[in-house]
């Protein structure tokens, strides 16, 4: 179990910091990280940093495309966690 937090926190840092740098990018005019990278690191794990990072520096939140596959990706995460802790759910709801 360890390996996963470690390697879910390591993800979520990761897309925190591609999502602070390419809104200081965008603010500096160079050139942008593309929103299928961007989307990619939320699919991949990172989502939870995607949506701080969103939030914290105003990014990518008006764009209501992006928004939609923000939330598909969050439900992916959810469903990759369900299945990962699958055996300890059953496993508590048995021991009831």
């Amino acid at each position: 179990m360890k390996p996963f937090i470690a390697l879910f926190l390591i993800l979520n840092l990761i897309t925190f910091g591609v999502y602070g740098i390419d809104k200081l990018r965008a603010r500096l005019n160079l050139a942008r990280i593309s929103e299928k990278t961007l989307l990619a690191l939320a699919i991949a794990g990172g989502s939870v940093g995607a949506v701080f990072a969103q939030k914290l520096f105003r990014h990518k939140t008006r764009k209501f495309r992006y928004r939609i596959w923000m939330i598909l990706s969050i439900q992916f995460i959810v469903f990759e966690l369900l299945w990962y802790l699958s055996p300890l759910l059953i496993q508590t709801i048995r021991s009831f």
